[in-house]
């Protein structure tokens, strides 16, 4: 059976290819639940590639904010302007490059963010429910409560053969998991619980 990820995502513009001998900015996505870790490793990753990283969370409207701090789950209505907005960062950085540290639970959402931003990788962090929800408790500065957990949990969907991009578990250090994120980007020895990135052609 066909899934979407065979269908070109509508209103993708080709990605602009890097000039002769200079590589290409990489625009990286690091996905997962809140609590898995994405800012901590999207902020180390984008170190380690030496591009920019932004928060996706200094995206949302205020309206979304007061609606998670106060443990009501965002409808996808809520989300679309603000995936929207991701791509939109993600494609003007085309030339310097972008990590951003976003949820992008659903391959929906990961589709409205490839619309403007068709050659995004995403890296998608996993872990256990019981590890995440320890780390969702030890942390006083997120307006995300930890009753949101089996919401996102709920909706996550594991990235679909043909999106490009990688799998890691978050059992490891943050510094570790951002290690093998770009490894995984930049291949060479691939960390034992990646998958290779998978790039396919934006359409």
């Amino acid at each position: 059976m066909s899934s979407s990820a065979d269908r070109p995502v509508r209103g993708a513009e080709p990605a602009t290819p890097a000039p002769p001998g200079r590589r290409a900015a990489e625009l990286v996505v690091v996905g997962g639940v809140s609590g898995s870790g994405k800012s901590t490793v999207g902020a180390l990753l984008a170190e380690r590639l030496a591009v920019p990283f932004l928060d996706a969370d200094s995206l949302h409207p205020e309206v979304n904010v007061a609606k998670m701090a106060s443990g009501i789950a965002l409808t996808d209505a809520d989300r679309e302007p603000w995936l929207v907005r991701i791509g939109e960062e993600l494609g003007r950085r085309r030339d310097t490059g972008l990590v951003v540290a976003c949820s992008a639970l659903r391959r929906s959402y990961r589709d409205t963010i490839r619309s403007t931003a068709p050659s995004a990788l995403f890296i998608a962090l996993t872990g256990s429910r019981e590890l995440i929800a320890a780390r969702m408790l030890a942390r006083r500065d997120h307006f995300m409560p930890a009753s949101l957990l089996d919401s996102q949990l709920a909706a996550f969907e594991a990235l679909d053969p043909g999106e490009a991009g990688a799998t890691l578990e978050v059992a490891a250090s943050a510094d570790e998991v951002a290690a093998a994120a770009f490894r995984a980007i930049r291949p060479g020895s691939m960390h034992p619980g990646a998958r290779s990135v998978r790039r396919t052609p934006a359409s």
